[in-house]
């Protein structure tokens, strides 16, 4: 689920974290990293969750309206089950394995707080593409993966109020919701009828490598603070240190220090990676300033003999 991007910008979130508390912990900042991470895969697993609570409202819905004496709007449709029997659904809701996992981490987040299911439901229902699933009889397994993926796009993952809750749940789900939004996203568009249940509970890592570069990356960065500042002074001897933003300060630093203590990532990578970054979290000129420094950091390197690369995808 994890990229090595979304990683580096886990390790940035830390320091950035550490500068403004001035707490030089290591030992806290790499706890907070590792939480951090892991907290990402209980915003994803509370995100199917959502919907499976959607279903289960929809659910007693459909029971209470056969109670009544009178006809509602759910009535008008030629099977007023068609949405709670929607496969997608089911496959989530009868997923044995994405229960036990919510059990295990006690997200109970929507049955406490059944307010924001009740508010997805009101605007599902409402919707054109619902009332337009609805008025067909008929049912095929690419309409129901259709109408999900589509709602989650168009009204859950957009929901204002559901990113509120989020945030203030935990802060650091700021930065996931629009990475977690857009992986399961995927997953319904590339789901099949017969996926086995583990489809819905993807690694969160790659492997084991990747919290070892997230470590190493945090900690040689701010163990060697110092020695990055002064590579960074070299470069901007215009520049004020104060005048450099929190975020490209870090960032510069985490460049230098991926450049020059991880031969095994090409240094094309490692400037690309941190380029995306700054565009997506820094101001609209900071790409242009960090690529100036790196470049002339790279071409120092090299003649110096200090980028040491090795690997594949190598010149």
């Amino acid at each position: 689920m994890l990229t090595r991007r979304h990683i580096r910008v886990k390790v940035m979130q830390c320091i950035y974290a550490l500068t403004q508390s001035k707490d030089d912990s290591l030992e806290k900042q790499e706890k907070f990293l590792k939480v951090s991470i892991e907290n990402m895969y209980s915003l994803y697993l509370l995100m199917l969750s959502l919907l499976i609570e959607i279903r289960q409202l929809a659910d007693e819905k459909v029971k209470l309206s056969s109670k009544k004496y009178m006809a509602n709007d759910a009535d008008a449709f030629p099977d007023n089950q068609k949405f709670v029997n929607n496969k997608l659904l089911l496959q989530l809701a009868n997923n044995e394995r994405l229960k036990e996992a919510l059990e295990k981490r006690k997200l109970q987040n929507w049955y406490l707080n059944e307010e924001y299911v009740k508010l997805i439901y009101k605007e599902i229902t409402e919707s054109e593409a619902y009332l337009d699933y609805m008025k067909i009889p008929s049912r095929t397994y690419k309409e129901d993966k259709e109408l999900i993926a589509g709602l989650f796009k168009e009204i859950i993952a957009p929901n204002e109020k559901i990113y509120d809750y989020l945030e203030d749940d935990k802060l650091t789900w700021v930065d996931d919701i629009p990475i977690v939004n857009t992986f399961i996203l995927k997953q319904f568009k590339k789901i099949k009828e017969d996926q086995n249940e583990s489809y819905f509970l993807p690694k969160l890592l790659k492997d084991d490598e990747d919290m070892v570069f997230a470590k190493r990356l945090l900690s040689k960065t701010l163990l060697n603070n110092s020695k990055w500042e002064k590579e960074i002074e070299g470069k901007t001897p215009n520049w004020d240190k104060d005048r450099i933003a929190d975020i490209d300060s870090i960032l510069l630093k985490m460049a230098i220090c991926e450049l020059l203590n991880f031969p095994s990532i090409p240094e094309k990578v490692t400037i690309n990676e941190f380029l995306e970054i700054a565009k997506e979290y820094s101001t609209p000129k900071s790409s242009i300033f960090i690529n100036g420094i790196l470049d002339k950091l790279v071409k120092e390197y090299k003649s110096e003999g200090k980028l040491n690369k090795v690997g594949r995808g190598l010149l």
